[in-house]
């Protein structure tokens, strides 16, 4: 059984094509053409985390496939009442064709994985959140710079900059991640991709200095200095992140057809400025709207995985 918890599981052939898929898929959506890849498949989504995106593209999403979507938060079914993950997934996953979890550690997700008997999707975790980055992927795609790639990823060392790591080391392409002091990314997950890295080529570069790693970067990204659960570290992350907005003067030492992405939501005058999300370099919004193609195309990979099981 094939889950989609994190890229580190997944060949570069296998990701290119699950991407080759979601731009197929969204070409026929804007023609609007709906094709029954997933007739009367249900999706089960358990989110322990709230999300805008997250709901409403795997939500859509599903939809759009042939199926549909059920909302479970945590307050719906019992997980929220300390059933052991193991048997909220032999039960949820006797009765779905897919589930997709929005949680915490990573563990947590692994754990449902272990027992269910149907696909399981990182919607997001602590330490990764891999469905982002294939939206992210797909977005430089389209705007041509999958070739000669250069990412500069800017602050926090968080489950963003984890993926990409996961990303650039499958896919052999140079990536440059800058945090603050005592915000680096987990050391464990860095050796891991470097590993990977010997394979395909990839070069990367850890460093504490955002105006180096951004020097004529293709693509500069970031994420917000405070995320979910962190609310009481506001004012020192503020203070500690100093430097590292992403404003004109960075983009500036970018390569001239640079473009800038954010996975959202974006926290302007912070670790964006309102200039530089406004501007034409910005594709966050068709970033935003590639989550509902990217995880289309990797539920149809996965359905596509589990009925050629099926045939065997």
């Amino acid at each position: 059984m094939r889950h989609f918890l994190t890229l580190k599981d997944y060949t570069k052939n296998e990701i290119l094509e699950m991407l080759e898929l979601a731009s197929k898929i969204k070409i026929e959506t804007k023609n609007r053409i709906f094709k029954d890849y997933m007739p009367k498949c249900t999706l089960g989504m358990i989110f322990e985390k709230s999300s805008t995106r997250t709901r409403v593209s795997f939500e859509t999403g599903i939809y759009q496939l042939g199926g549909i979507g059920l909302f479970l938060s945590s307050n719906d079914i019992q997980l929220g009442r300390g059933e052991p993950m193991s048997d909220t997934s032999r039960v949820i996953s006797r009765m779905v064709d897919m589930v997709m979890i929005r949680t915490f550690e990573q563990s947590k997700i692994e754990e449902f994985a272990k027992h269910s008997k149907v696909p399981v999707i990182n919607g997001l975790t602590n330490e990764y959140h891999p469905v982002q980055l294939m939206a992210d992927y797909l977005t430089i795609q389209e705007a041509g710079l999958d070739k000669d790639l250069v990412v500069a990823y800017i602050g926090d060392g968080n489950n963003l900059a984890h993926s990409w790591l996961m990303l650039a080391s499958k896919l052999g392409f140079e990536l440059r991640i800058a945090t603050p002091k005592n915000y680096e990314v987990n050391q464990d997950i860095l050796e891991q991709a470097l590993e990977f890295a010997k394979e395909s080529g990839a070069k990367i570069t850890i460093s504490n200095d955002p105006k180096e790693a951004v020097k004529q970067a293709t693509v500069v990204t970031t994420d917000t200095w405070v995320s979910m659960g962190q609310e009481d570290e506001k004012e020192k992350r503020i203070k500690d992140f100093a430097g590292y907005i992403v404003d004109n003067d960075m983009m500036n030492m970018a390569a001239n057809n640079a473009i800038f992405l954010h996975c959202l939501p974006a926290y302007r005058g912070y670790e964006v400025s309102e200039e530089v999300i406004e501007s034409s370099q910005s594709l966050v919004f068709q970033e935003a709207e590639n989550r509902l193609h990217a995880q289309k195309g990797i539920m149809v990979w996965l359905n596509n995985q589990v009925n050629q099981e099926k045939t065997k």
